[in-house]
């Protein structure tokens, strides 16, 4: 049995496949502990996990930000991709590592797995001298010799030209990230840690392990991906809702027509961005629009619902996604992965943080339609629908991709990596040089 410390950033997007990840941890028969925030610890208290709450680091609302942290307010698009990652993920690392460092004066952990976004975890890694494991709840951020930067939501060139524009655009990324690597640097500080050996665009990954979430498929082709990235496959479906199904859920069951999903996703849910261009572009179609806003305690639309539409706040997917024919998204990585796992095409508006990435690499895997704006017109969703719907190549790649995501068991497959890893270390699966 290993001891398991799990840090999760308090998102529900990073939440739901982290709750998977600790699940299985508890099925092999491990103990495990979880850093998050409050909002979320009954979700790993109900599963059996020690909390260790954050306490140095600020506990905040993710649906009200800025007051927590101002520095937000009033962005969006690059500018809030930017300021999110500096002072959400950076400027918290140092006060993470300070709880989990006294979480480990406490009782020393054998391994610590952590979202990719918690660079505490990182840092308390170095500063207790403890395995550290990566789960990659978003798609691979690793720079590449070969590629454009990552984030940007722009493809690999197909020429000489566009190669010259991929190494431009990466010899300009410090500059663009100056403020980022400064933060961290301090952040370093802070911990009494040295500069790092490593860059700070390697700060995110493990030296020795990232289980990335996703398949090969929706991955650039590339030559230089470090040796320890695993592609581990789907890790959960995004949160479901609790309780029982809407009284209209029959009308998917046996379709009078074709159902199309849209979704808000869980974080910037404001239902004017897609929610309603989306009604509009559908709203006289023949099609059943099945609508989730994100928010379970908020299930209601601040504007008139067409009469073909079927409104929630959250739904099973499992229990939905198999009716579905069409998904329009705004991107979440868990689900667009939740999505393809089942074949279904998808129509993308990635407005912000990861998503016009994730919009970019579907589009590229020709598994769906790139909207290149999270705040589309009704004409440019119903253009992208009908495309989509009337073209057969972007259901069969979703299906290939479905066939490859389906040879993988994403949590048992952390859980599996990483007792290697600790076989690895000690020759027993445990962490035997701890104090």
């Amino acid at each position: 049995m290993a001891d398991v410390m799990i840090a999760v950033m308090p998102f529900v997007g990073h939440v739901a496949p982290l709750a998977a990840v600790a699940r299985a941890f508890f099925a092999d028969g491990h103990a495990v502990r979880v850093y998050t925030g409050s909002a979320h610890a009954p979700v790993f208290a109900g599963l059996g996990a020690e909390i260790i709450p954050w306490t140095a680091a600020p506990d905040f609302d993710e649906h009200d930000l800025t007051p927590t942290f101002p520095a937000l307010r009033g962005r969006k698009g690059p500018r809030q991709m930017l300021a999110n990652v500096e002072h959400l993920f950076i400027r918290t690392a140092a006060p993470q590592s300070d709880d989990l460092v006294a979480a480990w004066a406490e009782r020393p952990w054998d391994v610590i797995v952590a979202d990719n976004l918690s660079l505490g975890a990182r840092l308390a890694s170095e500063r207790t001298g403890s395995p550290w494991v990566t789960v990659a709840i978003v798609p691979l951020a690793i720079p590449s010799r070969e590629l454009p930067p990552p984030s940007l939501g722009i493809p690999p060139a197909r020429g000489p030209a566009g190669r010259l524009r991929d190494a431009a655009l990466r010899r300009l990324l410090p500059l663009a990230t100056r403020g980022m690597r400064s933060a961290y640097l301090e952040q370093r500080e802070l911990c009494g840690l040295p500069v790092a050996e490593r860059s700070f665009d390697d700060a995110w990954y493990s030296p020795d392990l990232v289980c990335a979430s996703g398949v090969p498929e929706l991955e650039y082709p590339r030559s230089d991906l470090p040796e320890q990235v695993v592609f581990v496959g789907a890790l959960t479906t995004p949160p479901r809702a609790t309780g029982e199904l809407p009284a209209w859920w029959p009308e998917l069951v046996e379709p009078a027509a074709s159902v199309v999903h849209v979704t808000q996703g869980t974080l910037n849910v404001d239902p004017n961005d897609l929610i309603e261009p989306a009604m509009g572009a559908l709203g006289r179609q023949d099609v059943t629009l099945v609508v989730t806003t994100g928010r379970a305690d908020a299930p209601d639309l601040p504007f008139p619902v067409p009469p073909n539409a079927r409104v929630a706040g959250l739904l099973p997917y499992g229990e939905l996604l198999p009716h579905v024919d069409v998904m329009i998204t705004n991107g979440g990585w868990g689900g667009v992965l939740a999505g393809l796992a089942h074949g279904i095409p998808l129509v993308i508006a990635g407005g912000d943080l990861d998503k016009p990435e994730i919009a970019t690499r579907v589009a590229w895997a020709g598994a769906g339609v790139n909207l290149r704006t999270g705040t589309p017109s009704a004409r440019r969703v119903l253009e992208g629908w009908r495309r989509v719907a009337s073209t057969p190549s972007y259901r069969e790649n979703a299906r290939r991709i479905a066939a490859s995501l389906a040879g993988h068991d994403g949590p048992a497959e952390v859980v599996a990596h990483t007792m290697g890893l600790l076989a690895t270390r000690t020759g027993t699966g445990r962490n035997d040089e701890k104090p």
